[in-house]
């Protein structure tokens, strides 16, 4: 199309849902993820169309949407608001806008408005599939799509209308041509690749000749849809030789537009002709040749262009490209500097290049054969135009005459490029010859009429140049071949119509005329032979007839014959002509005189009035050209221009013959004949040929910018190409056309249940429609489609819509009030826990106020308290300051006052003490005396009395009975009277001691005093300090002022604290929440982990007794197996005591009690357990009861005198005895580090239970090895004893002789081990010398020395069974750890599924259960493959050997050895040849053709199918090694080389034989692998057998012919793969998109006139299933299974496989509207889901082949997904990640609703699925590129066959090789 800035289409469409009052109401019904609006019942009525028999009040009721007319957009949505009843003449409506409008209706001068079509049917594909065909409707529906689902092609019946968008769109490649190529016109959306792939199959189907007819107004796009469809038939019918004749005619296209195309106001590519391209094709329908006839050349646009306009594109090239070296001769500038392209003042076109062009046009010329030299000859031609346009033509004076000045350039530059005569073309270009019945003269001509003549020249020149170049390309397009059929593609002006027309405008809309008389015949005809294959009765249809219009054109005295007779006036003029018309043709129909005009009039044509101006009528229909002048021209010294104007019946004599000049007539030429000609009759005719062609018709329409849908030139151009005719003539009979299974299936929802059982669906659908409409003309039943009148399928519709209502009602009824019923629940669920848990909040919450208020209280108080407390003490504080520093004062005052009282009274306290004293003294002194002397008297008298009494007995008792009493009382007294004194003592000394503390300090302060007072007054310093205190409580002041403010600052900041603390309270307390939950499911999981960790020690607990078990029972089995070293059973044991661990010495046994007592000491949980080692301990104390044994056997032998062994063994013993002491020294040391170790690990860690269970059986074992040291050190001693005292008898004995004697009986008795023996007695003999007196003959050595061969060996067996010990316990870990991962994996599941709601963790457990179940059914399949592979291995190895034991025993019975031993001579004669058969064959070198024959070119694959795969392979390999063997390098390359050749013969025979490609795919690369095997390179050797490698060929280095057959392997390969893709590519479309795979899922939607493809008349393809699809792919893997092709080729071969599955699939996807829906998405989920299930099932799941369906899969998604809100948009750019942003955009534009029910994607959210994906570089490339092939890898794979094994069968007829 013509290619402008790309510019965004943006068209907002609103769609509302309207809801009736109480008639119904809006619902949703919501399946998966689709939701789908329902509309009312009200709103449903605009669906009917009833008759004319039905009141029109019936129709126009409330909410019904109709068409009303605008004068701006032609037509305007609007809605009825109130019912119209008939006779009124308002109609009440509401636009869209929600404006109200009274439409005004009348029966006559308006009628009631259009009626709108279902949503469900806005955007199809076919007008003739909307229920109401009128115009309205058509412009909305084509408005609709190319606005909102960017698509330019819509179908109208058997008519194409193309919109031209005005920008370049990728919908015209290679892989669209292919998509395209043999489909059915319905079967894909609308295209015009459609048109030709329908007219390609109809001439091949029918044979019968086609045409395509391109029609439209400039700008439309005539030229590239005619090139396009040109294109199509170039690449699907290219040729079948090496002519490139599609390329020749695609060459045309580009020099047919440099001579015919220019630049007008509406297109800058405008093609300014008509042309018939007719291309013709063979028997097999390959392109040979082609033919191009023009029609109405502009021949004015030469001379003369409109404002904003150029000429004919190859001038302005030329101009461009004048600076070449070749047209420097041209003459040729600027084209601003000619007057012929300089006229539309605008020599530019944006983005074109005309240089760049002008090289196109060039090498198009070469192409088509074009020598350089008559380019060259073109070219200047084409130049002289632009010359002679700018000759200067000068008037006279009288006006009557010109003349051209002398010299002018111009004139000699055309003269000279010509090669005429500059003088005689001078003087012809101002006089012209008239020409008389007597005479001929010469007459001037004036200036204007020369200007006419020299234009007319220029125009007769290009048209003759024009020609003859068409001419030329048909020449180099015409074949020699016969033609069999041919299709034509017209390229013609559509009807035109401008503000002033004129005859360019009358030739070509009368040339429409012609053609829309054909196409409304072609119609009728096709509607006719539909009804008739139908068999259904028809009545003849009515359509518009064109020919009256035509008549009044070409009839006699029509207007074009009025205008030939008034050319041949003399002096006749427009005005005449015009005159003439009106007075001829006033009374037509189809003629008009304007009001307003004298000299133009109006025809009324089928597609609109034209008004014609009759202004230039005569001239341009003369088109004078005067013989003179082309005389001058024939008369040219160039062939070229001579051979121009020739007339084609002059036949000259030879090339350099002049043409003669013939007299001139007075009769001018009549062109108009010719015109008439090419339009009328031409064109017609050509078209008219009814029973050899087949019309198809490309109406392009056509938008005045790439941004917006004009809508009044739409229908301009819908009314002009005939579009509306069209639908009215398939309106006025039965539009709507089902066939009888769609029928039932779209509406057997309306049928009963028992209608539904019959088989016979078509009468179902007969009884179901004679039902439903009551009136019979409404439908027909035809043989396979029921035909119905228009508006009868929304009638249709509406009831299927009100069933499905009634149903979704009663379903959304139950549903709802369930649903009403299950949220009323938790609602009151949810307010009761609300409640609950907001009362509890509240009470909480007041409680936390209660609590805070009291804090708060408290808080306050204890602030108050401290404050005033404070302030109270800094006021008691100055004031108790103030009052001591006063007080002090005072005081000290009035101590001075009373220590001067004191001193007076202390002196005369003194005085008066003494006079007092004094006189008391003499008072005393007197009294006393007076008293003494009284008392002495008194004395006596008593003690008289008393000496009495003394006397007295009585006297005595009474004196001594208180006594004691008294006695013990004063004691008692006296006690307390002394601690009483000491008491008081005490609290003297106290009050001394503070008494003269006191005192010193009252000093101390008196001297203080003293010293203030001497030095200065004492006032004045308690008056400066009262002023620094008054100071000190100002700034306490201040500080307190600064402190409360700082208080206040640091109180709001703590507040904003607080609340920012709570704020993170609350959000921890949240995280807290969140954490306890997790820390819930942590503990769920920690419990199972601690239940994995308790079963783990169980297991190993279990297992480590195991092992002890498993040991002990070892040990017992060595002390049964060996005689003499018997051990007592024990846990373990280490046989290491003659390296490492040395024994224990007898006399340091006891060290050991004391490290059993060490170890009771530090108790059972500070001890560890070193089991080696007293292991080690236990088994030298067998050892040692072993050696007590011994040494009392000894003991024994010596108590015989006569013995002559107790010497030797005397001095044994003594050895045997130092080396004990020895190792118990060792030993010791040893038990010592055990002491230690165990201190050491007891502080370490504290043991368990199983330690301490350890340790104790420890303890009890060295209990009782220490027990048995005891015994066994008693024992040594006393045999010590014996064995001293023994050795000291005899030593008086004759040691020498008894020790020769004694060395003689040994070598005697054991001869075999002398050396050994002697070898251990020196040995012995170095450290202790009497050893050699004792044991000279070595008979004690070896037995030490086989007793420490035995310790090795229990030593040995010790370690392997540790080693086996370990391993298991690591495999054991492993198993440990694979559980442990399970557990976890289990866990996350686990986890996952708590997570989930209840209905999601069914159907994730349900997902599980069959994963897991999947699982088990491949591991099973696996098995049984893995059996019955092993069955076919076992099969044939019992064939092998079935057929070596024939053969042994015919080789015995030809034998006569064998007769004598039969069983010997079988079984020598098996072992020969196992041993000499080598793995070659040989061949004699004349048997090369029949080893070619036999093994590839005859053989099937079912021959070899039960043997070894790949035989073939591995014999032609086995000769090779031979012939390499031999030394043979002619062998080896005939033999390659035939098989190599032999095998791409088999191919080519068999190219379409999938398991012949596939049998010799698996051999040729066998073969492959067996030469890199057996090649001798160490890269391929690495997993070869030692027998293998024998094999290798030892003279050959074979890597060219390893290349060579890599080659052919990647060929046959790709052969595999064509072969495959051509048997599964028809089943792909019907398997993945049409099959319903998921029975009653898809629906079905009205069709239109594409149903009538004449295409789909006969027996279509047979439809495919899934399962067969995924069947054929199976055989495929079977096939290729058998033939032992390597697994990694397998793969690839099903991912090239799948890769065509999604390519084809998706690319169907994106051109067909009728599968984009919902249904179709899940289909196609289901089917790619099936697909991979395959892959798994066959182990083809790694091979990358799933990812191929990445793409569809998407797709599928993107179907099903909802399409509506940003988060949707988002989720769809994140889910398709395989597909490109147009392949999104095209399928959300190309998804349709199959019901009302769904809704449309908006044109909104597209573009905002647009906007997101901005910023993906995606390729522009719509459709997937189905020729994509993956580069194919084969991996070295060498066999584990040996070749020696390999068996032949005898069915192959290979008995003329033998084994060697």
């Amino acid at each position: 199309m013509k290619e402008l800035c790309v510019c965004c289409v943006t068209f907002r469409f609103q769609c509302k849902s309207e809801c009736c009052g109480a008639g119904g109401g809006c619902y949703v019904v919501k399946s998966c993820v689709l939701t789908v609006s329902v509309i009312t019942a009200a709103e449903e009525l605009i669906y009917i169309e009833i008759r004319t028999r039905t009141p029109q009040s019936g129709r126009f009721r409330r909410f019904t949407r109709v068409w009303i007319p605008d004068p701006e957009d032609v037509w305007k949505a609007a809605e009825i608001t109130r019912d119209y009843k008939e006779g009124e003449t308002v109609l009440h409506l509401k636009l869209e806008d929600e404006t109200p409008l009274e439409y005004p209706v009348g029966p006559k001068s308006n009628p009631l408005p259009f009626l709108r079509n279902p949503d469900i049917l806005v955007g199809e594909n076919d007008l003739t599939a909307l229920s109401y065909l009128h115009e309205p409707a058509v412009l909305h529906n084509l408005k609709v799509r190319f606005m909102e689902s960017n698509h330019i092609y819509t179908y109208c019946g058997i008519v194409l209308v193309a919109i031209n968008p005005y920008e370049q769109l990728h919908i015209y490649g290679e892989e669209v041509i292919n998509a395209y190529s043999g489909q059915n016109m319905g079967d894909m959306d609308p295209h015009i690749f459609a048109v030709a792939e329908e007219a390609y199959k109809q001439m091949a189907r029918d044979e019968r000749n086609q045409s395509i007819i391109v029609s439209g107004e400039s700008g439309a796009g005539k030229t590239v849809s005619a090139k396009y469809a040109m294109r199509y038939f170039a690449t699907v019918g290219g040729s079948s030789n090496d002519t490139n004749v599609e390329e020749k005619v695609m060459a045309s296209s580009p020099i047919m537009e440099a001579i015919g195309n220019a630049k007008t106001t509406r297109n800058d590519n405008s093609s300014r002709f008509g042309k018939y391209i007719q291309i013709g094709f063979s028997r097999n329908y390959h392109i040979i040749g082609a033919n191009m006839r023009t029609y109405l050349l502009e021949k004015s646009r030469v001379v003369f262009q409109a404002e904003d306009e150029r000429n004919y594109h190859v001038f302005y090239q030329l101009c461009a490209s004048s600076s070449l070296p070749e047209f420097k001769d041209l003459g040729l500038t600027s084209a601003e500097d000619f007057t012929y392209t300089s006229l539309g003042e605008n020599i530019f076109i944006e983005g074109v290049n005309d240089a760049e062009d002008f090289k196109k046009t060039r090498e198009a010329f070469t192409l088509l054969g074009i020598k350089e030299s008559s380019q060259i000859n073109i070219f200047k031609v084409m130049a002289s135009i632009l010359h002679l346009g700018n000759v200067e033509i000068c008037s006279e004076r009288d006006g009557e005459s010109c003349h051209i000045p002398r010299d002018d350039p111009h004139l000699q530059h055309f003269c000279k490029l010509l090669g005429v005569e500059l003088q005689q073309m001078e003087n012809w270009l101002c006089n012209r010859k008239l020409a008389t019945t007597s005479e001929t003269y010469v007459k001037k001509m004036s200036s204007k009429e020369a200007t006419n003549a020299r234009d007319a020249l220029a125009k007769h020149i290009y048209a003759r140049m024009f020609d003859w170049i068409v001419e030329h390309i048909n020449v180099a397009l015409h074949t020699s071949s016969k033609q069999h059929s041919f299709i034509g593609v017209l390229d013609i002006y559509g009807f035109e119509t401008f503000e002033v027309n004129s005859f360019e405008q009358f030739c070509i809309n009368y040339a429409n005329e012609k053609l829309q008389q054909q196409f409304n015949s072609h119609v009728f005809k096709l509607e006719q032979e539909e009804y008739m294959k139908e068999q259904i009765p028809w009545t003849l249809i009515d359509f518009y007839d064109n020919q009256p219009c035509i008549d009044l054109i070409e009839a006699r005295l029509g207007i074009l014959d009025l205008l030939d007779e008034e050319c041949k006036v003399p002096k006749g003029t427009d005005q005449n002509w015009a005159q003439k018309l009106y007075k001829q043709h006033s009374s037509s129909a189809h003629f008009q005189k304007p009001r307003m005009s004298n000299t133009s009039f109006i025809v009324i044509h089928f597609a609109d009035k034209v008004q014609y101006q009759c202004e230039g009528f005569l001239e341009k229909n003369r088109d004078t050209v005067y013989e003179e002048q082309i005389n001058i021209l024939k008369a040219s010294q160039f062939q070229l221009v001579a051979d121009l104007f020739t007339d084609k019946d002059d036949a000259p004599t030879s090339k350099v013959s002049r043409v003669n000049v013939r007299p001139a007539k007075a009769v001018p030429k009549t062109p108009n004949k010719e015109h008439r000609k090419t339009v009328g009759h031409q064109v017609s005719s050509r078209c008219s040929n009814g029973a050899e062609e087949k019309l198809k018709l490309d109406k392009d329409d056509f938008s005045v910018c790439c941004c917006r849908f004009d809508s009044k030139r739409a229908v301009q151009q819908l009314r002009a190409c005939g579009v509306l005719e069209t639908i009215r003539i398939s309106a006025a009979g039965y539009p709507s056309r089902w066939t009888y299974p769609d029928f039932f299936s779209r509406y057997r929802v309306l049928m009963k249940k028992s209608d539904m059982t019959s088989a016979d669906k078509k009468l179902v659908c007969k009884n179901l429609l004679e039902t439903l409409i009551k009136e019979p003309d409404m439908f027909q039943f035809g043989k396979t489609k029921i035909f119905f009148r228009a508006g009868q399928v929304a009638y249709l519709e509406k009831l299927r819509a009100d069933k499905f209502r009634a149903a979704c009602i009663k379903i959304q009824k139950t549903v709802r009030g369930w649903l009403q019923r299950i949220r009323y629940r938790k609602i009151r669920k949810s307010a009761i826990t609300l409640q609950r848990y907001g009362r509890g909040y509240l009470a909480r919450r007041y409680a936390d106020f209660l609590r805070l208020s009291r804090a708060a209280l408290i808080c306050q108080k204890q602030c108050r308290m401290v404050r005033e407390r404070r302030a109270y003490l800094r006021v008691r504080q100055a004031v108790v300051t103030i009052q001591a520093y006063t007080r002090g004062m005072y005081t000290r005052r009035i101590y001075l006052e009373f220590l001067l009282h004191h001193k007076a009274m202390i002196i005369q306290k003194t005085v008066r003490g003494w006079l007092q004293r004094r006189k008391f003294r003499r008072a005393r002194d007197a009294a006393i005396i007076i008293q003494c002397a009284y008392r002495r008297m008194h004395a006596k008298r008593q003690l008289k009395h008393l000496k009495i009494e003394a006397r007295s007995a009585e006297h005595l008792k009474k004196l001594n009975t208180g006594m004691e009493n008294k006695i013990v009382q004063l004691q008692r007294k006296m006690d307390d009277q002394n601690k009483e004194f000491r008491t008081q003592n005490e609290q003297l000394l106290t009050v001394n001691t503070s008494l003269s503390s006191e005192m010193n300090k009252l000093q101390k302060e008196l001297e203080q005093l003293r010293s203030q007072q001497g030095d200065g007054d004492q006032l004045t310093s308690l008056q400066d300090e009262l002023e620094r205190l008054r100071e000190e409580l100002q700034e306490a002041h201040a500080e307190r002022k600064r402190l409360e403010e700082e208080h206040s600052t640091e109180k709001l900041g703590l507040t904003q604290r607080v609340e920012e603390l709570e704020r993170e309270n609350c959000m921890l307390k949240s995280e807290k929440e969140e954490m306890n939950r997790r820390i819930v499911q942590q503990s769920k999981a920690a419990s199972l982990q601690n239940e994995l960790d308790e079963e783990r020690q169980r297991y190993q607990n279990l297992l480590k007794e195991f092992s002890r078990l498993e040991q002990r029972y070892d040990n017992l089995k060595e002390e049964l197996s060996l005689p003499g070293h018997r051990r007592n059973p024990s846990n373990q044991s280490s046989l290491e005591s003659d390296s490492n661990y040395p024994s224990v010495s007898t006399s340091e046994v006891g060290d050991t009690e004391d490290s059993i007592q060490l170890v009771d000491d530090m108790g059972v949980e500070k001890a560890a357990m070193d089991i080696s080692l007293f292991m080690k301990l236990q088994k030298r104390v067998r050892e040692l009861e072993q050696e007590r044994k011994r040494l009392q056997s000894n003991v024994d032998k010596m108590e015989d005198p006569a013995s002559e062994q107790e010497t030797a063994d005397l001095a044994y013993n003594n050895l045997k005895r130092q080396e004990l002491e020895s190792e118990n020294k060792k030993l010791k040391n040893d038990l010592n580090e055990l002491r230690k170790t165990i201190s050491e690990r007891a502080s370490q860690n504290n043991s368990s239970n199983e330690l301490q269970d350890s340790y104790n059986l420890l303890l009890s074992q060295l209990k009782a090895a220490n027990e048995e040291l005891d015994a066994r050190k008693e024992e040594v001693l006393i045999l010590r004893s014996q064995i001293v005292s023994n050795a000291q008898l005899q030593e008086k004995n004759e040691q020498e002789k008894n020790g020769h004697i004694v060395r003689l009986k040994s070598f005697s008795k054991e001869p075999v081990d002398k050396d050994e023996a002697v070898r251990a007695y020196h040995g012995l003999c170095d450290n202790q010398q009497d050893w050699c007196y004792l044991n000279e003959d070595g008979e004690l050595g070896l037995a030490y020395q086989g007793l420490k061969q035995v310790a090795r060996l229990l030593e040995a067996q010790l370690q392997s069974q540790s080693r086996q010990h370990k391993d298991e316990l690591e495999a054991l870990h492993t198993q440990i750890e694979l559980l442990k991962d399970d557990i976890e994996k289990k866990q996350e599941i686990l986890n996952y599924t708590m997570s989930l709601s209840p209905e999601a963790q069914v159907e994730f457990s349900v997902q599980q259960e069959i994963t897991r179940l999947t699982n088990d059914n491949l591991d099973l399949k696996e098995l049984v493959e893995k059996l019955e592979k092993n069955e076919r291995k076992l099969k044939k190895q019992l064939r092998i050997y079935m057929k070596k034991v024939q053969e042994l025993e015919a080789s015995q019975a030809a034998s006569p050895t064998s007769r004598v031993k039969p069983e010997l001579s079988r079984q020598v004669t098996v072992q020969r040849k196992e041993k000499d058969f080598e793995g070659m064959l040989e061949y004699a070198k004349e048997d090369e053709a029949l080893l070619i024959k036999t093994l590839i070119t005859d053989i099937k694959p079912s021959t070899v199918s039960a043997t070894v795969p790949c035989l073939p392979a591995y014999v032609l390999f086995m000769c090779i090694r031979h012939a390499d063997y031999i030394n043979d390098d002619q062998k080896v390359e005939s033999l390659l080389t035939s098989t190599i050749n032999a095998i791409k013969k088999v191919l080519k025979k068999n190219n379409d034989d999938f398991e012949t490609t596939s049998f010799w795919l698996a051999n040729t690369s066998r073969l492959l692998h067996c030469l890199k095997q057996y090649s001798g390179d160490e890269a391929f050797m690495t997993q070869n057998t030692a027998k293998q490698n024998e094999h290798c060929l030892k003279n050959f280095d074979l890597a060219e012919y390893r290349q060579v057959l890599s080659d052919l392997s990647i060929q046959i390969y790709q052969q595999l793969i064509k072969v495959a893709e051509g048997i599964i590519q028809p089943m792909i479309v019907s398997a993945m998109l049409e099959s319903e795979s998921i029975p009653s899922l898809a629906g079905v939607k009205p069709m239109g006139y594409r149903n009538r493809s004449s295409s789909m008349d006969g027996d279509g393809p047979s439809s495919y299933t899934l399962e067969a699809l995924i069947r054929q792919l199976g055989q495929f893997h079977i096939i290729m299974r058998d033939h032992g092709l390597d697994p990694e080729i397998v793969g690839q071969v099903v991912r090239q496989l799948f890769h065509c599955i999604n390519a084809v699939t998706l690319n169907n996807l994106l051109l067909r509207k009728d599968v984009c829906s919902w249904s179709t998405g899940m289909q196609l989920r289901y089917n790619t889901s099936q697909m991979e299930e395959w892959l798994r099932a066959n182990n083809l799941y790694q091979s990358k082949a799933a990812a191929t369906l990445e793409p569809i899969i998407q797709a599928a998604q993107l179907l099903q997904v909802k399409k509506k809100t940003s988060q949707d948009a988002e989720a769809i750019c994140s889910l398709c990640t395989a597909l490109t942003t147009q392949q999104i955009v095209k399928i959300l534009n190309l998804y349709t609703p199959l019901n009302e029910f769904e809704e449309r994607v908006t044109v909104s959210f597209i573009r905002n699925i647009q906007n997101r994906l901005q910023e993906r570089n995606d390729p522009p490339q719509l459709l997937v590129d189905t020729k994509q092939t993956f580069p194919v890898l084969f991996p070295y794979t060498p066999s584990a066959l040996s070749l020696e094994t390999l068996h032949i069968p005898a069915s192959l007829g290979l008995d003329f090789i033998t084994r060697v």
